[in-house]
């Protein structure tokens, strides 16, 4: 046996007596520490993008004559925006916290942006709401009556509602990818698509149950657009997402995770198959909503249980230590 083949030999033996590798810190604390949030969060997280996604039904059944559509997606906006706020500020503790980010614009920050673009999208879908509202109210002033203008500030403030809401839809999964949360982080290129066509099929789907079918043709397209844009982007997160992508699959998240795709697909499937059902309409829309919700806490769930396990911190950073090599630091 030569030289080479001894040292090749001795050093597989050196590697067969290696143990596996046991993913621990000190004290048995977890590395990343779990983020303080509850249950408010994810419940804001899918509130928000089923108000955004309301508003855009909205501006569009406005510009296409469609008045039940409009009505129904300018109060779903301003109710799911209300409870959106509630659960957030719910979570922060006590308003002023929230009107205190006011204070500062920081670019850099994903909540500092994001309560900017809370704070710009809301009084606009406010305003179309409060339009249908009065619409809705019987004329008893004749002419002195504001009435009238506040109806017709509807359709400019449904409008630029519209523009704006594309962000809320998104803002959010920005801010739980920008956090250490491991499986959050290694979702953030794909999480703000998950998280807007997620809200497009929840808002299409109340949009099925609270128009009349005679109205939702284009609703029905966006569901089955927003359905298959969210399972399609979910794989493809599940697919970059490494190692912290079994916490997707494990467990309660995991139980979420399959209701979601199960409930998006039949709910898209549904809307193909509604014509002028109604029933059929009104079941799918509400497959579509459990399915964002489900969604949303399943996300939000993945990343709690991420950060208490350390091999999810700890083989991500030397996959990526392995593909960059290590650092060099030069005088």
């Amino acid at each position: 046996m030569t030289h080479v083949q001894q040292g090749r030999r001795r050093r597989g033996a050196e590697r067969s007596m290696v143990p596996e590798a046991d993913f621990t810190s000190y004290y048995g604390r977890p590395i990343v520490k779990p983020s303080p949030w509850e249950a408010d969060i994810p419940a804001y997280l899918f509130a928000g993008g089923l108000a955004a996604g309301s508003s855009l039904i909205a501006a569009g059944a406005d510009l296409t004559g469609r008045p039940t559509l409009r009505r129904a997606g300018r109060l779903a906006a301003v109710g799911a925006l209300g409870f959106s706020m509630a659960a957030l500020v719910h979570d922060l503790g006590k308003p002023s916290r929230f009107l205190n980010m006011l204070r500062t614009v920081k670019l850099t920050s994903p909540m500092s942006v994001g309560t900017w673009i809370l704070s710009t999208y809301g009084p606009f879908a406010g305003a179309a709401a409060a339009a249908e509202v009065t619409g809705l109210l019987p004329e008893r002033y004749g002419r002195t009556s504001p009435l009238p203008l506040v109806s017709w500030l509807g359709r400019p403030a449904g409008l630029v509602a519209a523009l704006t809401a594309p962000p809320v839809a998104a803002y959010t999964a920005v801010l739980l990818a920008d956090t250490a949360t491991p499986a959050w982080h290694s979702a953030y290129k794909e999480l703000p698509f998950v998280f807007v066509a997620s809200g497009s099929a929840a808002a299409a789907g109340l949009g099925m149950i609270a128009a009349p079918t005679a109205e939702t043709a284009p609703v029905r397209r966006m569901a089955v657009a927003g359905a298959l844009a969210e399972l399609a982007m979910e794989h493809r997160m599940e697919r970059s997402m490494g190692v912290t992508a079994e916490t997707l699959h494990q467990g309660k998240v995991g139980r979420l995770m399959r209701a979601a795709k199960v409930l998006t697909a039949a709910g898209a499937a549904g809307a193909l198959l509604a014509g002028r059902s109604r029933v059929v309409a009104a079941a799918s829309g509400a497959a579509l909503l459990l399915g964002s919700a489900c969604t949303r806490f399943g996300v939000f769930e993945a990343g709690q249980e991420s950060a208490k396990d350390p091999k999810y911190t700890v083989v991500p950073q030397r996959e990526r230590l392995e593909r960059e090599g290590p650092v060099r630091y030069h005088p």
